[in-house]
């Protein structure tokens, strides 16, 4: 997996990659991460790259002559056969939220390219015409798009084969089933009072999964009741969250919708 990384910090990007098993996975050539440095794509001798927002308002905004540049380069530079079809991905608040199926999404592509919004946002006119996808980490404010796009290569990068030592782990993580993981426990078996839940220490498998199961339906109860809407619910786990006073109708919540372009906008905005 190759990702491009439009930003005005590569650093930011490029000492976040340079660990752990990020920095692993590019060892071994699974994960491949390029930054783009977006003053580079700026024309006049101060390397301007924002500008005060017609109307007035707090705030500086991102030029879209300049970013119009830099996207385009990034895309000259991916091959011609996978070019149309690499996503440039926005990040915004204003985005689809970024969970596990978007990550699992952007882990199966073989290229894709991450524009790190800044300052006061990015020229709507760039989201018109040269981006597939505006994602969002979180309902909260970040001073730039950087810590972003690092959370969105992270997590694609844990769905691809051979990164995790175990990829069973990434397959059976919190939220890979939208609910949250059950509590976990390792030695020593004491702990300043405190042992281990007695289910653990029986040997049967199908009594531990039984009880992992239960303890993950009810810390999402407990802790983001909303998750359980979207989950694949069997009739026994129906019938325990029943005993805790849950019912399905209880709620409401829809999934949220994805917001993305079709590449041909992309391919024609290319021409």
């Amino acid at each position: 997996m190759t990702v491009h990384v439009i930003t005005l910090f590569p650093d930011v990007i490029d000492t976040y990659v340079a660990a752990g098993i990020l920095a692993r996975a590019r060892g071994e050539g699974k994960l491949l991460v390029i930054t783009w440095h977006l003053r580079d794509f700026a024309t006049d001798k101060h390397q301007k790259v924002d500008d005060y927002p017609y109307g007035g308002g707090a705030g500086i905004i991102l030029k879209p002559d300049v970013m119009a540049r830099a996207i385009r380069r990034v895309l000259n530079s991916v091959k011609a056969g996978r070019r149309e079809r690499t996503p440039v991905v926005l990040t915004t608040p204003h985005g689809r939220p970024f969970d596990n199926s978007v990550a699992r999404e952007y882990s199966e592509q073989q290229e894709w390219i991450v524009v790190c919004g800044h300052y006061g946002g990015v020229d709507k006119r760039i989201s018109e015409t040269l981006v597939t996808d505006e994602v969002s980490i979180g309902d909260y404010v970040l001073m730039g798009g950087e810590l972003a796009a690092a959370v969105m290569i992270e997590a694609a990068s844990r769905f691809i084969p051979g990164v995790l030592g175990n990829h069973a782990s990434a397959e059976r993580d919190t939220f890979e089933d939208t609910l949250l993981g059950p509590p976990v426990y390792t030695r020593p078996a004491a702990f300043e009072g405190r042992g281990i839940p007695p289910e653990l220490l029986t040997g049967n498998h199908l009594e531990i999964e039984r009880w992992r199961r239960r303890q993950q339906l009810e810390l999402t109860l407990k802790r983001r009741p909303d998750l359980l809407e979207k989950a694949r619910l069997t009739d026994d786990d129906l019938r325990y969250l029943a005993t805790l006073g849950y019912k399905k109708e209880n709620l409401t919540l829809a999934p949220a919708k994805a917001l993305k372009r079709s590449h041909s906008k992309v391919s024609q905005a290319l021409k």
